[in-house]
């Protein structure tokens, strides 16, 4: 393949990506200098938004100093059967995660009302390969763990656009 074409084609990509709407995943600007992140006990959610905002402009701050204030008052996963097989064995499994929280400001006014986020995924089981789904369960939900706090950081950069 001749350089022109490799070019040809590379240009091609870059031209088709761009008219999607693809970004890279950059940084973005809180619409806050400081925030303090609180949650009810241990939250990996929590956890993971403090490292989000490591990754912008935003600083961590403490409860009485930060602009703002998101508080994750509830944090749960679960995990249900789906589905059997004839044999009475499980196929499948629904794993949940649910996130409740509320964004507030340094003068106690309530930026985002709790709200909740509630995710679903399905994970096909096979008791032959146990290490493998016991990996893949963590996996689904550390991706369900990202999606949760991207949501969450969309919507408190949407209401200062909003306000």
């Amino acid at each position: 393949m001749s350089s022109s074409n490799r070019f040809g084609i590379t240009f091609l990509f870059v031209v088709m990506l761009a008219g999607c709407g693809f970004q890279l995943r950059g940084s973005y600007e809180l619409p806050y200098k400081s925030v303090f992140v609180a949650a009810a006990g241990t939250s990996q959610v929590a956890a993971s938004i403090r490292r989000e905002l490591i990754n912008s402009n935003t600083l961590i701050a403490t409860a009485e100093t930060a602009e703002a204030r998101i508080v994750i008052s509830e944090e749960r996963r679960d995990k249900q059967i789906l589905s059997l097989s004839g044999a009475g064995r499980v196929k499948e499994y629904t794993l949940r995660m649910l996130v409740n929280y509320q964004v507030v400001d340094k003068a106690g006014h309530v930026l985002i009302p709790t709200s909740e986020i509630q995710l679903t995924r399905i994970l096909g089981y096979d008791d032959t390969k146990v290490i493998a789904k016991q990996q893949e369960e963590a996996l689904l939900y550390s991706d369900m763990e990202r999606d949760v706090v991207g949501q969450i950081i969309r919507r408190i950069i949407a209401i200062r656009k909003s306000a």
